[in-house]
């Protein structure tokens, strides 16, 4: 779709599961099972989502979806799809990797950043897009090369270090324009170094949520995720955009729903939070 001079189109990488009570920490399960099916065991399904935009001059990608790198047993612990659908589904809009000129990372877990890389003819890891530059949040690449025994099963090497071997790394600091048009906003909460995009053209916002608000029925700001490094800060943060969301109408895009994948934010006749749901 359009987005004033921008073209925004959310890429289907793909699905994977979670364990339902991780992503709703400490929501019951009798209510959070309301709107979520499981598994035999109790996994629920997730979406990978990245975000492809093109303004004209630039082709950014928003996160890369969880690669293909994983061995089995990994794809199997968390249902992985494969193949995966990132680089079929830019090439379906007629990008190829070689095209893209940034990548932001809205952090560096597996399912983010997994397909910023790939394993060449001889098995190394090399970057999937070689002509871009690999944004991400100077507090998260700190926190995912010094990992701490929560954090280091999410932080994987080989979705990052040859991205520094390649010189391709820019690292930003606090809420930062990445191109006109296109910035980040640091959240926190999830991780240390966790940040949200937010793109606006002629007068007209979307914000990339990632992790901030990962699947619809988390726009409530006390559903919080267990893997959330710092839980009090997501629901702060949320408050207080959920209002911003609502007063100006930006439009929502959700890394990890899979039905509703985009929409805009309004309150029904009983106060209650609601999304309208947009294809792009």
């Amino acid at each position: 779709m359009n987005l004033g001079k921008f073209q925004i189109n959310i890429i289907n990488d793909g699905l994977f599961r979670l364990d339902g009570g991780a992503m709703y920490g400490v929501v019951p399960k009798n209510l959070w099972s309301k709107v979520e099916e499981v598994d035999d065991q109790n996994r629920i399904l997730m979406a990978c989502n990245p975000l492809l935009i093109r303004t004209g001059k630039e082709i950014v990608l928003v996160d890369t979806g969880t690669g293909e790198k994983f061995p089995d047993k990994f794809n199997e612990v968390y249902a992985i799809d494969m193949p995966r659908g990132l680089l079929p589904g830019l090439r379906k809009l007629g990008v190829e990797p070689e095209d893209v000129t940034q990548v932001i990372n809205t952090h560096l877990h597996f399912d983010h950043c997994g397909g910023n890389t790939r394993f060449n003819q001889d098995g190394e890891a090399v970057p999937t897009f070689p002509n871009a530059e690999y944004v991400i949040n100077e507090l998260e690449w700190e926190d995912a090369m010094n990992p701490n025994p929560r954090s280091e099963a999410s932080y994987l090497p080989e979705n990052l270090l040859p991205l520094k071997d390649a010189g391709q790394v820019r690292l930003t600091e606090g809420d930062a324009e990445i191109i006109p048009g296109i910035g980040v906003r640091v959240t926190g909460g999830h991780t240390r170094g966790h940040q949200i995009v937010v793109i606006s053209s002629e007068g007209r916002t979307a914000v990339y949520l990632a992790d901030l608000i990962p699947l619809t029925a988390q726009i409530r700001p006390n559903w919080v995720m267990s893997y959330d490094l710092y839980p009090v800060d997501t629901v702060d943060y949320k408050q207080r955009f959920v209002e911003e969301a609502l007063a100006n109408q930006y439009l929502l895009i959700f890394e990890h729903s899979p039905q509703i994948k985009a929409g805009y934010l309004y309150k029904d006749e009983n106060g209650k939070l609601k999304i309208r749901k947009i294809d792009i």
